[in-house]
């Protein structure tokens, strides 16, 4: 059978989405024995020397601005990635972390109006309140406050929003046919590796005094190990292949599934529960991201039912 381009790259956005949600269970099991900062930084290492065998042919052929856009993708993915852990860290419940680290998609189109002009559907502007909304009842259990935890994700949220903007632009060429694509691999690689150098230094400047004060145990490199070939070699290469077979950002109502996936595998791994206040606030913030993607998930609806 042969699918389009369009419904190959759902298909692998919807992989993408499990793989992700069982790497939340494979770093909070990980930084539950050593820094979270330093996990991420050995975490990417990994994942960056796996793809460096495959993808060294493909990075020969990048050319400065090539080289240097990817570099820029990578930064913003290695900040979005340094405020995910420090809220995976602190958090009590990876099920809210999820929907909250899920108000990227809803900022998407946002990221893409300042920095790049985009004009963003009028869906966008329904979702954000109720997006803050949703937001706004998770803080009402610190007394109508952010959680520092809460505000990592928050952070995560917005720097997520503006890697994902950036790794499409990247991965696709411009209308005027004038910026020429990165390949996949290629720019799978050197984002793996610009987060290292990004949690690298930020482990330096913020966990230095740790690093001697963990134990190296089976369990613990078994945990590291899965979430730097399947959570994040995988997970963020399959992620830029189908990005690279769609145009614009339409992709990113795939992502909506994320906090799904973490919020029920969360309660069959960790036994985690969330309160009422929680479940409302989650469901605001998960009604936000359809909001925002309708006219995409309309269009899909019409198609399959057609």
């Amino acid at each position: 059978m042969n699918l389009s381009a369009n419904t190959k790259s759902d298909l692998y956005l919807v992989l993408v989405t499990v793989i992700a949600a069982i790497s939340w269970m494979f770093s909070k099991e990980a930084i539950l024995g050593m820094p979270p900062i330093l996990f991420m930084a050995v975490r990417f290492l990994i994942a960056a020397l796996c793809l460096l065998v495959v993808s060294a042919p493909f990075l020969r052929q990048l050319n400065g601005a090539l080289l240097k856009r990817s570099i820029v993708v990578g930064s913003f993915f290695g900040l979005a990635m340094t405020s995910w852990v420090l809220g995976l860290a602190q958090g009590e419940s990876m099920g809210e972390g999820a929907f909250i680290t899920s108000l990227g998609v809803v900022l998407v189109p946002i990221i893409a109006r300042v920095g790049f002009k985009e004009i963003p559907p009028r869906s966008t502007w329904v979702a954000l309140p109720v997006a803050a909304s949703g937001l706004a009842l998770l803080a009402l259990q610190h007394g109508f406050k952010l959680s520092a935890s809460q505000l990592y994700y928050v952070g995560a949220a917005t720097l997520f929003a503006t890697f994902y903007t950036l790794n499409t632009r990247a991965t696709n060429t411009d209308t005027t046919g004038t910026r020429a694509p990165v390949h996949p691999l290629a720019l799978t690689t050197i984002v793996m590796l610009m987060a290292t150098v990004v949690t690298t230094l930020a482990s330096l400047v913020l966990e230095r005094h740790e690093w001697r004060q963990f134990t190296i145990t089976p369990s613990l490199v078994g945990w590291v190990i899965a979430s730097a070939t399947i959570g994040t070699a995988l997970r963020f290469f399959l992620q830029t292949y189908a990005q690279s077979l769609s145009t614009s950002t339409n992709g990113a109502v795939i992502l909506v599934l994320e906090p799904i996936w973490v919020a029920l595998f969360s309660v069959f791994w960790f036994s985690e529960k969330l309160t009422a206040l929680q479940m409302l606030g989650c469901s605001l913030i998960f009604a936000a991201l359809l909001i925002n993607r309708w006219n995409v998930i309309r269009r899909g609806i019409i198609k399959w039912t057609s």
